[in-house]
């Protein structure tokens, strides 16, 4: 277990700590996102690519224009993927895709990382690059996946990423190496995943009208370890935003990206 930062909480006053996911993009609301509190945690998904609210917005309309943003949201949106594919191919002949999408990236986690407070707790979304993030990674932002850390008294386990869908974002992984990180994590107070568990109401966005993937593997460790708390993201509109699942309060902490407002929970 790596040593925590902060350990207010154990030295007879409150602990208060910030937790946000679903970033993509709003620096200004992350640099007041630790206002506050004694630590940050980031849920991941700080990428832009593309805003499905507003498709002016990201790394795609930036490259290819607003109106084939528009396009290929409507297909994805109908979970026509394949045509999507077909149309994302035709729009990066004669791109280096690979090239492009990175330098865009690497502009936004300069950003982002640079507004994130000391202390912040951070694990990967489904949309980030990994291997970008120990360049922009601050001495005061601790990067974790399938491990723990102490926060004022109590423990606290991080498991990012994704997996496989039809959408292939860059950081989805296979059921197996998912379940991995989750058993490596153990028994904690506070389990911290980009994903919720497959439970149907946590899992279904009501805007898009689609199931997201949630993991059977995190349900299971719920179920089983019984922690305070399952804090999570991705869902952007889920039918139930918390919900208890046993002894464990399982909450989808928002979409920040929209709200600009941390979820908040003190000790």
């Amino acid at each position: 277990m790596r040593a925590g930062a902060n350990t207010a909480g154990t030295a007879g006053r409150r602990t208060r700590v910030h937790v946000v996911s679903d970033v993509h993009g709003n620096t200004e609301a992350l640099a007041r996102a630790g206002d506050g509190a004694d630590a940050l945690i980031c849920l991941g998904d700080l990428v832009l690519f593309l805003d499905y609210a507003d498709h002016s917005r990201g790394i795609f309309p930036d490259l290819f224009g607003v109106e084939n943003a528009d396009r290929i949201v409507a297909l994805r949106t109908a979970r026509r993927f394949e045509e999507a594919r077909a149309f994302g191919r035709q729009l990066w002949q004669g791109m280096d895709r690979n090239a492009a999408i990175t330098e865009a990236v690497r502009r936004q986690y300069a950003e982002m990382f640079a507004a994130l407070p000391t202390p912040t707790y951070a694990t990967y979304g489904n949309v980030d690059i990994p291997a970008l993030w120990p360049e922009y990674a601050a001495p005061g932002t601790t990067v974790l996946d399938g491990e723990r850390v102490e926060i004022g008294g109590r423990v606290f386990g991080f498991v990012g990423g994704g997996l496989h869908t039809p959408m292939r974002t860059p950081y989805e992984i296979d059921d197996e190496e998912y379940a991995a990180k989750i058993e490596a994590v153990g028994e904690v107070d506070v389990l911290c995943t980009h994903i919720p568990p497959e439970v149907p109401e946590l899992v279904y966005d009501t805007v898009a009208r689609r199931f997201e993937r949630g993991s059977r593997a995190l349900l299971d460790a719920i179920r089983r370890t019984r922690p305070r708390y399952s804090l999570f993201g991705h869902v952007h509109q889920p039918l139930a935003r918390r919900m208890r699942i046993g002894a464990t309060e399982c909450v989808n902490v928002g979409h920040f990206a929209s709200t600009g407002r941390p979820w908040a929970m003190q000790w």
